[in-house]
């Protein structure tokens, strides 16, 4: 039996308190999962300041050679894994089995993860605006310009509340260690796979396991690890980020409600970017944040809920080895009921209709003893007033709402990611302008298509890292 123990500043610990890690298909337990608790966890942290002493040690430009082998390992190596080891394939099975991706998706998120490894340092040299990476170490230095800035870390480390349903969320974590700081990681029970094997391949690559530590457990984990560190991030549902909202502390994570803005002058075309369309809403089985929960225009708004609704009302199930499986499974009992359950209650607001029902084989929830799936879901919304015109579900769901062009940015509500489709030059700057959409494409951009040198939800090194002034000599006169 695989058994993972927690790791505490880079040395395993076996606990009294276990807990089964099980095949979501079969029941099979897969692992044991040794598990910490909040006292531990508030123990541990009055050692923080060490895993920022030990990454000191090198330097940004090493740490970040060091990430790139790390990202070769990570994903062709068999590395350490509890009381065994673990090969990329062995990975990718498990860690679909345990969160209901299919293993193709799972090898696509575990090439995001490599991909940013294998290229921190160019990711660094964006986030940080191309600022001397030794003005980050020392705390000070000169620009090129020849004025002096200060950069203050923090906090010793980042703790991190992690979620089981995209594996895709760990690159933003990834930039913390050859940023000279430690990880505090609460890895979601469903999901421990990814911060395990990264934490394997960066010691192996020769990154301080002193600069790691790994908390599987219960809730109270997650709260120590957000009560004791300065700065974290959590990832949880629309209520969590509400939550932390107000709390400078704490970097939160959660539903995207990411769209696509199609522009009046473009329109009428609409079935030439269909192909982008249906991937924003399909991709990754409409699990990610950046995933289109809604698409926006003034006039065609049946037809192209219509068209999506062919492409995707007709798939099915498949078994999660199939090459061609694109639906994930909701691996916990009850969650695709209830989703189920509002879908049809909210149907029946005035001014919305499921379009894929006519095209669909059968039901939108498929039961299993043990799992559930939700078949894709896209609904028309005469206006942007129903519940459904702006919600957002882990499956393949999207609502395509008519509003007026003149309207869209003052109704879309908070964005993620949106994608607007336009050449039109006045709207594009009224879209720069709007500050509740984050990461804003303008053309014809799927809203899943990031570009990892750029920040994504808020760039990390603002987080940890404080800009203020800084002398050590007496200014010029003036």
């Amino acid at each position: 039996m695989l058994e993972i123990p927690v790791i505490r500043w880079g040395k395993p610990y076996t606990s009294m308190e276990k807990a089964p890690v099980i095949h979501f298909e079969t029941g099979e337990e897969l692992a044991q999962m040794d598990q910490a608790n909040g006292g531990l966890i508030k123990m541990d942290m009055r050692k923080a300041a060490r895993a920022r002493e030990v990454l000191l040690q090198f330097s940004i430009d090493e740490l970040c050679e060091m990430c790139a082998q790390a990202g070769k390992l990570f994903m062709e190596a068999e590395l350490p894994l509890g009381n065994g080891t673990q090969t990329p394939e062995q990975f990718c099975e498990i860690q679909s089995a345990t969160t209901g991706l299919p293993v193709h998706m799972c090898e696509g998120n575990m090439k995001k993860n490599a991909f940013v490894m294998q290229h921190m340092k160019d990711v660094l040299n964006s986030l940080t605006r191309g600022l001397p990476f030794e003005i980050l170490t020392k705390g000070y230095g000169m620009e090129d310009r020849g004025v002096m800035v200060s950069y203050q870390a923090t906090s010793p480390v980042l703790g991190a509340v992690l979620p089981n349903n995209s594996p895709g969320v760990h690159t933003l974590w990834l930039p913390l260690i050859p940023l000279q700081l430690g990880l505090v990681l609460k890895p979601g029970s469903q999901e421990p796979w990814t911060p395990y094997r990264m934490f394997a391949a960066m010691t192996e690559a020769g990154i301080p396991g002193e600069a790691f530590s790994l908390y599987p457990g219960p809730r109270d984990c997650g709260a120590a690890v957000m009560e004791t560190c300065d700065r974290s991030m959590i990832f949880g549902g629309q209520q969590t980020i509400d939550q932390y909202a107000s709390n400078p502390r704490v970097q939160p994570h959660g539903p995207g409600f990411s769209k696509i803005l199609i522009g009046d002058d473009v329109v009428d075309q609409w079935e030439s970017f269909l192909d982008i369309l249906v991937d924003s809403v399909f991709a990754n089985s409409g699990r990610s944040c950046i995933n289109a929960s809604s698409i926006w225009a003034s006039r065609h708004t049946e037809e192209i809920a219509d068209a999506i609704a062919q492409k995707l009302g007709p798939i099915a199930p498949l078994p999660m080895s199939d090459p061609n499986a694109s639906l994930a499974a909701f691996t916990t009992k009850g969650v695709a009921e209830a989703m189920n359950d509002q879908i049809e209650d909210k149907l029946k607001d005035h001014g919305v209709t499921e379009v894929t029902a006519k095209y669909r084989d059968g039901d939108r929830w498929v039961k299993h003893e043990r799992y559930d799936f939700l078949r894709p879901t896209i609904v028309h919304c005469s206006s942007p007033e129903p519940f459904l015109a702006n919600t957002e579900y882990m499956f393949p769901f999207a609502s395509v709402v008519e509003c007026p062009q003149a309207k869209m940015i003052k109704t879309i509500g908070t964005t993620l990611v949106g994608s607007a489709i336009t050449e039109d030059e006045a709207w594009s700057r009224q879209l720069l302008d709007a500050t509740h959409i984050d990461r804003l494409n303008i053309g014809r951009v799927k809203t899943m298509q990031l570009n990892w040198l750029q920040p994504h939800e808020g760039n990390i090194i603002e987080f940890m890292f404080r800009n203020r002034a800084f002398q050590n000599s007496p200014p010029p006169a003036h």
